[in-house]
């Protein structure tokens, strides 16, 4: 998380799960994903177990955890990922979980995104990368989500490529960096290692297939022209996981502006996808009024009726909502493996395509 990501939360604790810990914490008493699972579980494991490699979390970590959690409380945030330390531990006790959860909702929308046209050059003989921002994206769950995605993508439609960029305010490079790498590289092998187990150890997927980049920026500082510089004519799609209610919270003139901002730079058919904490958990109020507003009325206010009205055309819409959800559940599912405890999550799911200008 992080703050392009304004300001993190604490994942809540799914209470319909009991985890059997002992030297792995193993799951066998979750229930599926309401919406499918139809996640193959050896890909949800190899997801964890590159979080395991590259990140190394361990029981151990629990003072360290406390204290991150204690700043969160605080909401010290510049404490609370100030250090190294402090932000591999949080990438690797919260960011598996949702990394699980994002895959299940990137399969649950990859309709509204693959196959598409406009994918493809002009004379339809090559193909260009699908481009992608993850706002928010720095603690590593999206780098492992997109890696296993496009795993899946990749095997029926190989040439075709993904960049993606993933923007955070904390300086999440090396976390990033290490979960790319192990993404792309097999995993380690004892010297002790069959022929037969060397022969198969191969990785997620290749360089030339999945490609990413960090940028450290507070989106709600941002200029117009740099998020321009990010955000490009050929960006497909925008994420705001579990951002944007966190945004609304620093700032909601801000936040509104942001949304504003990727209204102008975001082209015909891109789309933008928004997963945040469900209900009451994402309530934003102005200037510290008793009155509180769903998350979601703000958005739809700035993305479908705002634009219209800046436009000085009420017919003039600049997004359509094409699917939307307020609450459903991602549970992990029996036999997974993992040094720590994970959580279930909760969340809501909106996706908006930009439309041609009127």
């Amino acid at each position: 998380m992080g703050k392009a990501k304004a300001a993190p939360q604490v994942p809540h604790k799914a209470k319909a799960r009991k985890a059997k810990t002992s030297k792995h914490s193993t799951y066998e008493n979750a229930r599926p994903d309401e919406s499918d699972g139809t996640v193959p579980l050896e890909l949800q494991q190899t997801c964890l177990n590159i979080f395991r490699d590259a990140l190394r979390p361990s029981v151990e970590d629990v003072t360290v955890l406390q204290e991150i959690k204690g700043r969160l409380f605080d909401r010290d945030f510049a404490t609370a990922f100030g250090k190294e330390e402090y932000l591999r531990v949080y990438a690797s006790r919260w960011s598996p979980s949702r990394a699980l959860g994002y895959l299940q909702v990137l399969i649950n929308v990859q309709e509204y995104i693959l196959p598409t046209q406009d994918l493809m050059r002009p004379d339809h003989s090559n193909h260009v990368p699908l481009e992608m921002v993850c706002l928010g994206g720095g603690a590593g769950a999206e780098v492992v989500t997109l890696a296993g995605w496009w795993s899946i993508v990749s095997k029926a439609m190989p040439e075709l490529a993904l960049q993606a960029c993933f923007v955070d305010i904390a300086a999440w490079h090396e976390t990033v960096e290490a979960l790319y790498k192990h993404c792309v590289n097999a995993p380690e092998l004892s010297q002790y290692a069959s022929a037969t187990a060397r022969e198969v150890n191969m990785p997620l997927l290749s360089e030339q297939t999945f490609s990413c980049k960090f940028q450290q920026q507070d989106v709600l500082q941002w200029s117009e022209e740099a998020m321009q510089s990010v955000v490009l004519p050929t960006t497909k799609l925008v994420t705001l996981f579990f951002t944007l209610n966190e945004l609304y919270s620093t700032s909601v003139p801000k936040a509104q502006h942001l949304l504003s901002q990727l209204t102008a730079a975001m082209s015909t058919n891109s789309l933008l996808l928004v997963v945040d904490s469900p209900g009451n958990y994402s309530t934003v109020s102005f200037d510290g009024g008793e009155k509180r507003y769903p998350m979601l009325w703000l958005l739809d206010h700035t993305l479908l009726t705002d634009t219209a009205r800046k436009a000085g055309d009420a017919s003039n819409i600049r997004w359509e909502k094409v699917m939307s959800d307020e609450s459903k559940w991602f549970r992990l599912p029996p036999g997974l493996e993992y040094p720590i405890e994970l959580e279930n999550m909760r969340y809501q799911i909106h996706l908006y395509r930009r439309l041609a200008a009127g």
